[in-house]
């Protein structure tokens, strides 16, 4: 039996993310999953590829909006309104362009502050369409500010595993998923084409390729060389590491923890 153990949102892309227990899709995915996004005076997406420290900004969901604060320092918290009327503009995130506004000047110098790096925050409005690669969309489906599809899906058994080869565990927060669940054998979403969760139908497309996100610890923002050392050694492809399955979905709803995966 599979169930769902973990839920997870990252409003702002590469910034901490969100635990919760019940999760409400929407066109692209969660709702206020990686919505917001830093970018540099190019427009052009960062991450903590870029800059590691992103790991330090924590993010809360609060009654009107989002709540962020360094981890480390007790600098006055940033708030951020859920919905924004700044200008537009264009950003890229990757090899795609899409409309995005502008949150707000003191989020900006807010950001580029915390991060010691010229920075400005956007937002993707609901008429903000980014459509996910046509070689794996199935309804011209659209995604947020994620690397490319709305949803990831990692199984608890595939880290189990993986922490069996390691000299020190570690924990899930460091592949980001949005969908976690128990039970199974160790890379079981390598081959979950097709499942359900409340009704809702989910259908895995692509095995998600690593990075060195995955090296940084989201506590400290230090980088060292697992588990892509270790993952390199067994979950290697035509020069890549997977770890996790990239989904999308047809339906709507919510999907709440101990809900059942059903392998159609």
């Amino acid at each position: 039996m599979l169930t769902v153990s973990e839920l997870y949102i990252y409003p702002v892309k590469s910034l901490g993310g969100i635990s919760l227990k019940e999760a409400t899709l929407t066109d692209r995915g969660f709702e206020n999953d990686r919505r917001w996004m830093l970018v540099d005076e190019r427009h052009q997406f960062l991450s903590q590829r870029e800059v590691p420290e992103m790991a330090l900004l924590q993010v809360s969901l609060v009654e009107d909006g989002l709540l962020i604060q360094h981890k480390d320092r007790v600098d006055p918290a940033l708030q951020i309104p859920f919905t924004t009327e700044g200008e537009s503009c264009r950003v890229t995130v990757w090899g795609d362009s899409c409309m995005a506004q502008w949150v707000s000047r003191q989020a900006d110098a807010w950001f580029s502050e915390m991060l010691s790096t010229p920075c400005r925050l956007v937002y993707m409005p609901d008429a903000s369409r980014r459509e996910v690669d046509p070689g794996y969309a199935q309804h011209r489906e659209i995604t947020s500010f994620s690397d490319g599809f709305p949803l990831l899906l990692i199984g608890q058994a595939s880290l189990d595993d993986l922490n069996t080869r390691l000299s020190l565990p570690l924990p899930m927060d460091r592949f980001r998923p949005n969908i976690v669940f128990a039970g199974g054998e160790p890379y079981q979403e390598d081959v979950m084409s097709h499942f359900r969760i409340a009704g809702i139908d989910f259908f895995g497309v692509k095995r998600c390729a690593r990075c060195v996100i995955t090296t940084i610890d989201q506590l400290t923002a230090e980088k060292g060389k697992e588990p892509l050392r270790t993952l390199s050694d067994y979950r290697r492809s035509q020069n890549k590491i997977y770890f996790g399955q990239n989904l999308l979905f047809q339906g709507e709803g919510k999907i709440t923890v101990g809900d059942l995966l059903i392998h159609k």
